[in-house]
């Protein structure tokens, strides 16, 4: 069993529900488009629509489409497909017309520049790139290299001379299954690293990761057919597209949100009736935000089909949740923790009956193992911190043309996470840091997501992040970040005030107010901080208040 077969059998069993929701904000709320199941498939619509629905039946016939595009151009089992789109409603489809080929699909950051596009491409050595409308000045830039060995089909109107257009090509394939026999060892994908230390890394994993993921979905927050996913995350993330699995392995409807405004989030929320929605702390700290300010009312939303709240990608302070929950008392939260080389969220999770337990990312997650050692691989006692390691069905094959990388993350069937955690005395793991990220200051170690965790229950505060800076005697100090709420004033004097209650070697020896950076999902951007923030960025930092 692969994904593939689980698509295969909700256009069977489905076919005429509801599969994909598309919501653009940006277009006028008159503009909408619905494909029922006998409805010509139109591959890309050439005018932009505020809702789009697709059912099961058509969005396997888009699938099907590309695969026998691709097959028919030599595209089968061992070959890579890239993918560089914005999320829309075509994003799934064609990722499973890939899968469909026995090819490996290969998504790519929004994000990434030129440059990053031809390293990704050319270490995952693909052989057809499909881009949208975004990206057309990004690939043409490095078109002349790119397609010397990589076959360039632009999704979108008005298709540049330089690559063919996906709608020419697909557009009189057949929409029947190419029948190609998959199974749970074959390849399935590569994925990148965030990249957060220089050029990502390439990810392999095989269709049993894969469908593992769906599994372990479902487990976690029992879908069933009723639920509707709100999905708001980029899909080239593992995050936004494993819980994604939820719905595939149930055949329940998703509605997919561009855009991150707050107003936005609930009201499709609200139209669509849903009743799961995953969020990242930037995102639940918005809403929050305007719900103090008055700015939004929840009168103006029906939330009765939202059963679960949940977020992960990152630390979660527990002061939001409670705020959060003082908002919506009805609603379960849950947090999932995971990275892409162990297919993303779910290898740890806290799980909707420990609230109690907000702040600890959980224990290990359905069909997980989980692990806590020292640096000589040792396991440690229960209290103290070490390495976050994990073991199941959706650790990565291996870094794609690593094998140093893979060696020292990979160890007798283990993935060291490079995450330092520690474990309580109910068996609940909760995250101290990331490994490279921990401080050492005056010999004493420092965890920076210890101190944004306090420092995230000031009222004053919209997101922070601590970072060590070097220093001639300590040899590192602890330096914050902080990001003060909009037309808000604050001052060091009161930061430092409110830090009192720290052990004093925990508390900021310096404190910059300034923006946090953030990658699409949701990590600090630690590194960015560290290049910015060095000698010279703290003297020319600009103190908001």
């Amino acid at each position: 069993m692969t994904i593939v077969h689980l698509l295969e059998d909700n256009a069977r069993k489905y076919g005429n529900d509801i599969a994909l929701v598309e919501i653009n904000p940006d277009q006028p709320e008159t503009r909408r488009r619905t494909w029922h199941e006998f409805d010509l498939v139109e591959p890309t619509p050439r005018v932009d629509y505020y809702r789009r629905e697709i059912s099961w039946a058509v969005f396997n016939e888009k699938s099907n489409r590309l695969a026998n595009m691709l097959t028919q151009n030599g595209i089968g089992k061992g070959k890579k497909v890239a993918i560089l789109l914005m999320n829309c409603i075509d994003w799934l489809p064609i990722y499973f017309g890939i899968l469909k080929t026995g090819a490996l699909a290969v998504p790519l950051n929004f994000r990434y520049s030129s440059d990053e596009i031809d390293y990704c491409l050319q270490l995952a050595q693909a052989d057809v790139l499909i881009f949208g409308t975004e990206f057309i000045g990004r690939v043409e830039a490095v078109a002349d290299k790119i397609s010397k060995k990589c076959n360039l089909i632009y999704f979108g109107s008005s298709c540049p001379a330089f690559a063919d257009d996906y709608n020419d090509l697909t557009s009189e394939c057949s929409s029947i299954y190419p029948e190609c026999t998959l199974t749970e060892e074959d390849d399935a994908a590569i994925y990148f690293s965030s990249g957060t230390t220089g050029f990502p890394k390439a990810i392999l994993h095989n269709h049993e990761s894969l469908i593992h993921s769906c599994r372990v979905e479902q487990a976690h927050h029992s879908q069933t057919k009723d639920d509707c996913f709100l999905c708001i995350p980029p899909l080239y993330h593992t995050g936004a597209k494993m819980h994604w699995f939820g719905s595939l392995i149930t055949g329940s409807k998703a509605v997919i949100l561009k855009g991150t405004q707050a107003r936005n989030i609930l009201s499709a929320a609200s139209e669509e009736k849903c009743s799961i929605v995953w969020l990242l702390v930037p995102w639940a700290q918005d809403i929050l935000n305007a719900l103090d300010s008055g700015e939004i009312s929840l009168d103006e939303f029906d939330f009765s089909a939202w059963r679960l709240m949940h977020i992960g990608a990152q630390p979660v302070p527990q002061s939001l949740i409670k705020r959060w929950l003082e908002y919506f008392p009805n609603q379960q939260y849950d947090t999932n923790y995971g990275l892409s080389e162990s297919i993303g969220p779910g290898a740890v999770h806290l799980g909707v009956e420990n609230v109690h337990k907000v702040g600890a990312i959980g224990v290990a997650g359905y069909g997980w193992q989980v692990k806590i050692v020292d640096t000589e691989g040792n396991t440690v006692n229960q209290g103290d911190v070490g390495e976050l390691c994990l073991k199941g069905p959706g650790v990565m094959t291996c870094y794609y043309r690593d094998e140093k990388a893979t060696a020292d993350t990979l160890k007798n069937g283990w993935l060291y996470t490079g995450d330092m955690a520690m474990e309580d005395e109910d068996g609940f793991i909760y995250l101290v840091d990331r490994k490279k990220d921990v401080i050492i200051t005056g010999g004493e170690n420092l965890y920076p997501v210890q101190i944004e965790n306090f420092l995230a229950a000031h009222p004053k505060i919209m997101d922070i992040a601590v970072i060590g800076l070097p220093d001639a005697r300590l040899g590192e100090i602890a330096t914050a970040i902080i990001q003060i709420k909009d037309g808000i004033t604050c001052t060091e004097e009161e930061i430092n005030e409110f830090c009192l209650s720290l052990p004093r070697y925990k508390r900021p020896r310096k404190i910059i107010f300034a923006d946090v950076p953030r990658n699409p999902t949701g990590k600090i951007e630690k590194p960015k901080l560290r290049k910015i923030y060095g000698a010279e960025g703290i003297v020319n930092s600009q103190n908001k208040s």
